[in-house]
């Protein structure tokens, strides 16, 4: 499944859901499915259940993290809800509609879409890619630590300034190397301390991609003062376009990985040439340390994924698109204010 929050407009003013990717082969387009309408009218249309939106408002709330919280029911019911609506094969999305005529289907350019999880507890980016950091300590005239290769290394980033799919990144007012980031992320399904390697897998619920857009001029002051990054990252990361399941991103140790800045083709990669594994970053993370529903684990950067590394900067306009195979395209433009 593809798992999304989505934004749309009522005359209420703007409401929050969460929803699903839902595309059949006799439509041109995929379109986005409103799961707790969907739910609530097939309860009440195939089961004759009463309070049908009592149970869907249990199981898909508008809060991403509260539906991971929730586990496995919650994820099933999802999977229930898609394949039953399948089984219906309407010729139209037009032509399905909920309980009381509500709308369960909406074109892209209809919602907004935002960060998958928009409050996650914790949001952790890790060093994981040997190339990207043999590169930036080349800059620097220094080698690679050795620690590097004992510890998966991390720093805990702002959840608060998470962005979606073509949300605006506004240029901070700070820098004038501002750049962009390519990088895989896993989300956590589940709460888990103390995790064996061998056992962090089955915490993963689904992966995504991130860009962890940086401010490199002030970003290279702070770590000179051996702590951070704090300003250099915490004005937007940028997390989607959507939440997709493990039982369809395939090997996530083998995920072509692009960047092109306007179009044009800047970085070229592979997930599978990180040192670190996303198991190894879970069990070193949960050591006497607790992992919820909801939390953001990313890669870092691919080898040669940012401009940094090839000395190229973004310009006030730009349009950034990152694209992971099997998880679609991530594109926000940058502007100035």
């Amino acid at each position: 499944m593809k798992l999304l929050t989505f934004q749309i407009q009522t005359p209420l003013g703007a409401m929050q859901r969460i929803g699903a990717v839902w595309q059949l082969e006799s439509w041109p387009e995929p379109w986005i499915l409103d799961l707790n309408g969907a739910y609530a009218w097939l309860l009440a249309e195939r089961e004759h259940r009463p309070q049908p939106r009592r149970w869907a408002d249990f199981l898909f709330p508008p809060d991403m993290r509260a539906f991971l919280e929730l586990g496995e029911p919650a994820l099933q019911a999802a999977e229930e809800t898609l394949s039953a609506l399948d089984s219906l094969n309407p010729s139209h999305p037009a032509d399905l509609l909920g309980l009381d005529d509500q709308r369960l289907i909406y074109a892209e350019s209809e919602v907004l879409l935002k960060t998958p999880v928009p409050n996650p507890r914790m949001m952790r980016d890790f060093l994981s890619f040997e190339t990207h950091t043999a590169n930036g300590f080349r800059l620097r005239n220094e080698p690679i630590p050795e620690a590097w290769y004992r510890y998966p290394v991390y720093y805990k980033g702002n959840p608060n300034t998470l962005l979606g799919h073509k949300e605006t990144l506004h240029w901070p007012s700070y820098t004038r190397r501002l750049d962009y980031e390519l990088e895989l992320a896993c989300i956590i399904g589940k709460e888990g301390r103390n995790i064996p390697v061998e056992e962090a897998g089955d915490y993963i619920v689904g992966y995504t991609i991130m860009n962890d857009f940086s401010a490199r001029d002030i970003q290279k002051h702070e770590m000179m003062c051996r702590l951070g990054p704090a300003k250099g990252k915490d004005f937007g990361t940028v997390v989607g376009p959507w939440l997709v399941t493990k039982d369809e991103v395939g090997n996530p140790r083998d995920l072509h990985m692009t960047a092109k800045i306007n179009g044009e083709l800047w970085s070229d990669g592979n997930s599978g040439t990180s040192h670190w594994t996303f198991e190894q970053m879970i069990a070193h993370v949960s050591m006497e340390e607790t992992l919820y529903p909801g939390d953001i684990l990313a890669s870092g950067t691919v080898g040669f994924g940012c401009g940094l590394e090839l000395d190229r900067w973004l310009k006030p306009g730009d349009e950034v698109e990152l694209e992971i195979q099997n998880l679609g395209i991530l594109r926000n433009k940058v502007v100035q204010l």
